[in-house]
């Protein structure tokens, strides 16, 4: 902020505002800019120096609270918001009166049967919510269950949602309703039943377009539907549950990263056009069953598979698996490990017939007796390639004798 004061200063000089001081030359609506830019504890404090500064409190648009206490580490599992906590919010919701909001970042500490801070937490989100608020980004830790505003489940201006983190949320109402929704993400939040994520919160969100799950341990849908989205990203790291479906018929760009699970019973991605793949082996999984996730993105274009998931598709294809025709494949990016990867790129190559661009880690363990197909492939890029004689003779090898594919290598 100095920085920008001291240019405005030194602007003002240039134009000879007179005895008046170079802020309070600027319009109150810049200034208010200028103030958002601020943590809002700062902002707040500039309150005290005047009339005039108490009146462009209120133009700030965007407020930010967080209780969060360094050096807290295992004393956080028993931390609750403090008391000028409290009234630090309270203080900067009533200075604002009834002014317009354009963002609420609230991070706070609640007791697990603390109805008291639990009602001021609901609070400040109505009272925000009731002024225009068009992204709000809530990470309550409540080892509690926690019901949401009824105010914010019914916003008609919200367009970005966040919610996390180590939040257990009750069971949500019938009459969720989010006109203006289109980004919602969702950090480590217990459902009381997670089919209410679709049922109810995405089905109440009539224009929705991205979708960001990054669950640890928590319970995950049986099912992620919705019209109208366009991007979903979906990062779990453990959970138990054994099936999953995605009926998605819009949905054009997928980041999915999970265990292989024994089943994806209805995949619905007839609009696909980018997929990234990282499926990895549980143990809890015996027989995991890609093959109706692999069948369902069969229309990208832009494909990536890391190098799990290559051996859970590996895996799969010996046991029935038949690849489909990927016939809009243009670009592929194959993640490598182990020799049996290279015999499924072969079979992927097989299957594309408009493969342009190939994108390889390296050539280790490239087996000099398997060879890669005639195909279309213009480009391969190798992302590991130090010119060795061994790699030489293995690039050679994949390459043919007769190739006319560009290599490029990783700049030096």
């Amino acid at each position: 902020m100095f920085q920008v004061l001291l240019f405005i200063s030194m602007d003002a000089k240039k134009l000879d505002t007179g005895p008046r001081d170079a802020i309070n030359w600027l319009p109150d609506e810049i200034l208010g800019k200028i103030l958002s830019l601020l943590a809002t504890k700062q902002a707040v404090s500039t309150s005290v120096l005047s009339k005039k500064w108490r009146t462009l409190f209120k133009l700030v648009d965007t407020l930010e609270f967080d209780d969060s206490v360094s050096g807290m580490g295992e004393q956080e599992a028993s931390y609750v918001f403090p008391e000028s906590f409290k009234d630090l919010v309270d203080r900067t919701v009533a200075l604002q009166c009834d002014y317009p909001i354009r963002k609420l970042s609230l991070k706070c500490h609640v007791g697990r049967d603390d109805e008291q801070r639990k009602a001021c937490v609901g609070r400040w989100i109505s009272n925000v919510v009731g002024r225009g608020v068009s992204e709000v980004v809530l990470r309550i830790n409540d080892r509690g269950l926690h019901f949401l505003s009824p105010q914010l489940l019914t916003c008609k201006t919200l367009v970005k949602l966040t919610l996390g983190t180590r939040l257990f949320l009750g069971k949500l109402p019938s009459y969720v309703s989010l006109p203006s929704l289109k980004f919602l993400f969702i950090h480590s939040v217990f459902f009381d039943d997670f089919g209410e994520l679709s049922n109810v919160l995405l089905a109440g969100c009539p224009v929705v377009e991205a979708l960001y799950l990054n669950q640890n341990g928590e319970s995950m849908p049986y099912t992620i539907s919705s019209p109208t989205l366009k991007r979903l990203s979906v990062h779990y790291e453990y959970h138990f549950e054994s099936v999953i479906s995605f009926d998605l018929p819009n949905l054009e760009y997928l980041d999915y990263s999970d265990y292989a699970l024994y089943g994806y019973p209805q995949v619905n991605l007839e609009s696909l056009v980018e997929a990234y793949l990282n499926l990895d082996k549980a143990e809890h999984v015996e027989s995991p069953d890609v093959t109706k996730l692999i069948m369902g993105i069969r229309n990208v274009e832009i494909l990536s598979l890391s190098p799990d998931s290559v051996g859970v598709i590996y895996s799969c294809c010996k046991y029935g698996l038949l690849l489909p025709v990927f016939n809009n494949l243009v670009s592929l990016s194959f993640g490598t490990k182990k020799t049996r990867a290279w015999k499924l790129l072969a079979d992927i190559l097989k299957q594309s017939p408009k493969l342009e661009t190939l994108i390889i880690e390296d050539l280790n363990g490239y087996p000099l007796d398997v060879s890669m197909p005639l195909n279309q492939v213009k480009e391969l890029q190798i992302l590991e390639y130090g010119e060795s004689d061994d790699e030489v003779k293995r690039l050679k090898s994949f390459l043919g004798e007769e190739s006319m594919i560009e290599v490029v290598f990783p700049e030096v």
